[in-house]
């Protein structure tokens, strides 16, 4: 299940060369232009963060491209790093994914992090008109709104069930308290809603599920589906109502999945989940991102109400694509001729 990709052909001689972190992502591949040279080299962590291998090859790109909400790359990209782009004139573009909380949550290393590379880039992108406006508050930067590109597409041959409620639950990075929040609040309000709950759980958090979790659904009360990560736009296109537990998100992947396989979302209200797509309903969550089960029971219950949304047309998701390819393409040529220039 793969999005379509706009035809294409080699880049023309003279083509921008542009550095991308990371190197391989599908947001990544989804808006680069293809009349670009994307350097290597592949890997992560890339070694385009390391300060002595920026500096030995910078003259092998025109443009480095930015994304941020890894916390590996905030832990690399701090300011000494993003003084070294600068000091090198290598112009900066980088698109905000994860908007943290605010100074003073405990996330410092983020948030220093998207201060020194807010404050050097020479563009900034977002996904949303709300993050664009946190940006602007917070960092003082304006930031371009570009959509979020189409990551899937829908399997023709492949339906969904109405009343079923999936929760997409991560043993690995959700704490317990969390978890059980999640899993009480979904099944409550599936249940309620008149569906049932299918907790959907990657093959290598398996072996980390809690026993309450596998007493649930031993009991019958909840469906347990243990599945490969590939298998996520299939897994989700099933559903009616898909319940995202991203904690601290702005932007979310998965529900761009939903929106292309036509599943409703239930997300947090902390990001801006609700402004990619009119098809969210959100549920509230507590200072430390532990989602109160009483209101995600009444999101799950009140998503359920709503008729399925259909799939995204493939034609205009396709169409989407392509502008913002030719946004990002726009961008890469204007500042790496303004370096020719400097």
């Amino acid at each position: 299940m793969t999005p379509e990709t706009p035809s294409s052909g080699a880049p023309s001689p003279g083509a921008v060369r542009v550095v991308t972190v990371p190197f391989r992502d599908p947001y990544v591949d989804a808006v680069l232009p293809w009349n670009v040279v994307h350097v290597g080299p592949q890997g992560s962590p890339s070694r385009w963060l390391e300060i002595d291998y920026l500096t030995e090859h910078a003259d092998e790109l025109d443009v480095f491209h930015l994304h941020t909400g890894d916390p590996h790359v905030a832990e690399m990209a701090v300011q000494c790093w993003t003084e070294t782009v600068r000091r090198l004139g290598i112009p900066l573009v980088v698109t905000v994914h994860d908007l943290r909380p605010a100074p003073g949550s405990g996330d410092g290393v983020q948030d220093a992090h998207l201060e020194a590379a807010l404050a050097n880039a020479e563009v900034v992108l977002t996904l949303t008109s709300g993050a664009a406006d946190e940006i602007a508050e917070r960092y003082g930067r304006t930031a371009i709104v570009v959509s979020h590109p189409s990551v899937a597409a829908p399997d023709p041959d492949l339906g969904a069930e109405r009343g079923l409620v999936g929760l997409w639950l991560d043993p690995a990075s959700t704490d317990v308290r969390q978890r059980s929040g999640l899993v009480r609040g979904a099944l409550s309000g599936a249940v309620s809603g008149g569906g049932r709950l299918r907790v959907l759980v990657d093959t290598r958090d398996a072996a980390r599920l809690d026993p309450e979790l596998q007493e649930l659904a031993a009991r019958g009360e909840l469906e347990l589906v243990v599945h490969a990560r590939g298998d996520r736009p299939a897994q989700l296109q099933q559903l009616h109502v898909a319940v995202l537990p991203e904690r601290q998100g702005t932007h979310s992947r998965n529900l761009e999945i939903c929106r292309d396989v036509g599943t409703a979302v239930v997300a947090p209200g902390g990001g801006w989940f609700a402004d990619q797509w009119s098809e969210v309903v959100t549920y509230g969550c507590d200072e430390d991102g532990v989602p109160d089960p009483v209101s995600l029971s009444a999101a799950v219950s009140a998503a359920l109400t709503r008729p399925m949304p259909r799939p995204a047309d493939r034609h205009w998701r396709a169409e989407q694509r392509a502008a913002v390819q030719r946004v990002h393409a726009e961008i890469y040529a204007q500042v790496a001729a303004d370096r020719a220039w400097a």
